[in-house]
């Protein structure tokens, strides 16, 4: 059964969400404070986070911040707000994925299997692939420079492996939505835009001006083919 934390300061939402998760088959656990939520992953665990972006004290984007710099731990966030900035914010902070709120459960069920599907350890395949200067271990699910292990979330671990499968290959947003975060049309592609970007900053040595992993402009991006 998914273990998740529900990080959400109103009351009655927190309660009849959590209600609903448990009865599509998660174990909700819930946090009414960004303190109470970095508390609980210290001393606890959680499969996936769902939290608020609007929280008392610490807000969502800081607690977010700090869990990504700890944790690979999948985040969505919950936002009231569907400004263009604020997902964008929430995106390059290191949430997986965001949802407007009010929210079906239904759909949200969805988004977190589909998140808990990528952060799955995927079948092993003895395969170590150079890639510039790193070397990528798709039986360890590993990616290393010099030697040194690099930390990427499952969803970047996908997604350079999936980048790694098409060397040379341009793949668009959607394709990309498709295959890493089995969404198709119904994703956002600013998910791939932010994840790429956070990709870049712990691979590429310049990420301001990447060398391994290019944008086509109006097309998507491609890594360069060794």
């Amino acid at each position: 059964m998914p273990r998740l934390l529900l990080v959400e300061d109103d009351a009655m939402l927190a309660e009849a969400l959590s209600r609903a998760l448990r009865g599509l088959g998660h174990e909700v656990s819930v946090a009414e404070s960004g303190e109470r939520a970095l508390e609980f992953l210290t001393r606890g665990t959680a499969d996936l986070v769902l939290l608020d972006v609007m929280l008392p004290g610490i807000d969502g984007f800081e607690v977010c911040r700090r869990v990504r710099a700890r944790d690979a731990v999948p985040v969505i966030l919950l936002t009231a707000r569907g400004d263009a900035v604020d997902v964008v914010v929430g995106l390059e902070c290191g949430a997986d994925d965001y949802v407007v709120k009010p929210v079906e459960p239904r759909v949200l069920d969805a988004r977190v299997k589909a998140i808990l599907r990528r952060a799955a350890p995927a079948a092993p395949r003895a395969d170590v692939r150079t890639i510039g200067d790193l070397e990528l271990d798709t039986a360890a699910m590993t990616v290393t420079r010099a030697g040194v292990e690099l930390r990427l979330t499952a969803t970047e671990m996908r997604l350079l492996i999936e980048f790694a499968d098409h060397p040379g290959q341009v793949l668009s947003r959607q394709t990309l939505l498709k295959r890493v975060w089995d969404y198709g049309f119904a994703g956002d592609s600013r998910l791939v835009d932010a994840t790429v970007a956070r990709l870049r900053a712990k691979i590429e040595p310049a990420p301001a001006d990447p060398t391994l992993l290019l944008t086509v402009r109006g097309f998507g991006y491609r890594l360069v083919a060794p």
